[in-house]
């Protein structure tokens, strides 16, 4: 009898590992992104004037072809006037930080103004004549991922000219952890808006209601607010994006390093930039008792990368566990390894930290697990008020 329980509890825990493999690993053909339901939100842009927020990734499907939301909208005869594009420009092939200028779309004859560089919040002038704004663009769950920083920018606008928003929802593929120091506000920036971890854990659209529900707007003004939800998605699913989300970001295994390794941005190591393996490898001249190498060399994104034309002795890391959690081992032994650790922090390294602790910690030899120990509070706290804006579980 004792054999027989035994053997059912363990048939049972068998099905329940291969119920969970099977949600984590579960492809992108049942998802339905918030683009795709055009049911929901063609009978409230009809007839109207529409502004829409995109870049590369607003892609929708028509008759089992992927094609840009913009080209899709024009064919259903939507009065697009105006589009707005975030960081990388509109068609997501501009370098990280790089100033985006105004223009004119080619194929559509369609005015883009630029929300990056000076203008990043849409200004009265620009929003005249429009009775509604789309956003429509993929992030990755980053707090430093700017995608999240328009989105306020523009939330906020929408709310002091009276217009209608329409969050188009898309999968985070890092939806299925939560993790990194709380932002402290003394540190916000562009690259950090809001006091929220490292990794958020939340879809655009559910990110988009916390900001409205917690008041984080000017003058804590409410956005008219309607998200048009995804099918078919929870966030154990790791996503696997058609289109990369930025020019340094190409699949799957860059996008879920991406909260660790964009640590590195602000320090004296390279994490592949000029090279076909942007946010999978880290490396700098001076490691030479390293066997692998790359060099930088200016490409379309990455127009002037650190090294640039130097040879660089480092890690690959594409081979690296699926990560649940933020890696400071590698910057940390990327600092103590350091020979000139007076120079390994960069200017801005606090702002994406979202902290001052975090670079004296690891200047002071604070281990991983206690660097991580002093998050959870901020964590504990985020993930009460998180809990009030989820739409999937």
């Amino acid at each position: 009898m004792k054999h027989n329980k035994f053997k059912i509890k363990s048939t049972y825990f068998l099905i329940l590992i291969a119920f969970n493999y099977l949600s984590f690993s579960q492809d992108n053909k049942s998802i339905s992104v918030g683009s795709n339901q055009l049911k929901e939100y063609l009978h409230e842009i009809t007839n109207l004037s529409v502004g829409v927020i995109a870049n590369s990734t607003s892609q929708i499907k028509d008759n089992n072809k992927s094609i840009h939301l913009i080209d899709s909208l024009i064919k259903l005869n939507v009065r697009i006037k105006k589009v707005f594009s975030p960081e990388h420009g509109f068609r997501g092939e501009a370098d990280a930080g790089e100033k985006i200028k105004n223009s004119i779309d080619l194929k559509t004859g369609l005015e883009i103004v630029s929300l990056y560089g000076s203008n990043k919040k849409p200004t009265n002038e620009q929003l005249k004549g429009l009775d509604v704004l789309i956003f429509d663009i993929q992030d990755v769950g980053a707090r430093f991922y700017t995608y999240i920083s328009t989105l306020h920018y523009v939330m906020e606008a929408a709310a002091e000219n009276n217009l209608k928003l329409i969050i188009l929802d898309r999968p985070n593929p890092n939806a299925h952890f939560v993790d990194g120091p709380v932002l402290d506000l003394k540190f916000k920036s562009f690259v950090g808006m809001h006091p929220v971890p490292i990794v958020h854990g939340m879809t655009i659209g559910e990110y988009a209601k916390m900001i409205n529900g917690e008041k984080w707007l000017k003058n804590e003004v409410k956005c008219d607010l309607r998200v048009i939800e995804i099918k078919n998605y929870n966030r154990k699913i790791i996503y696997d994006l058609p289109v990369k989300p930025s020019p340094n970001l190409p699949n799957k295994r860059s996008i879920n390093l991406y909260p660790s390794l964009c640590l590195f941005e602000s320090t004296s190591v390279s994490i592949g930039r000029g090279t076909d393996l942007q946010f999978q490898i880290i490396g700098n001249p001076n490691w030479e008792n390293k066997t692998f190498t790359f060099t930088p060399l200016s490409m379309p994104g990455a127009k002037n990368p650190k090294y640039i034309n130097t040879k660089c002795y480092g890690e690959d890391l594409r081979d690296s566990p699926i990560l649940n959690e933020i890696n400071l081992k590698w910057i940390i032994e990327a600092y103590n390894n350091s020979n000139n650790k007076e120079n390994f922090f960069k200017k801005g390294f606090n702002r994406l930290a979202g902290n001052k602790e975090l670079k004296e910690q690891i200047i002071n030899g604070v281990s991983e697990k206690d660097i991580k120990s002093s998050w959870k509070n901020g964590i504990k706290q985020f993930q009460l008020i998180r809990s009030k804006y989820l739409i999937y579980y």
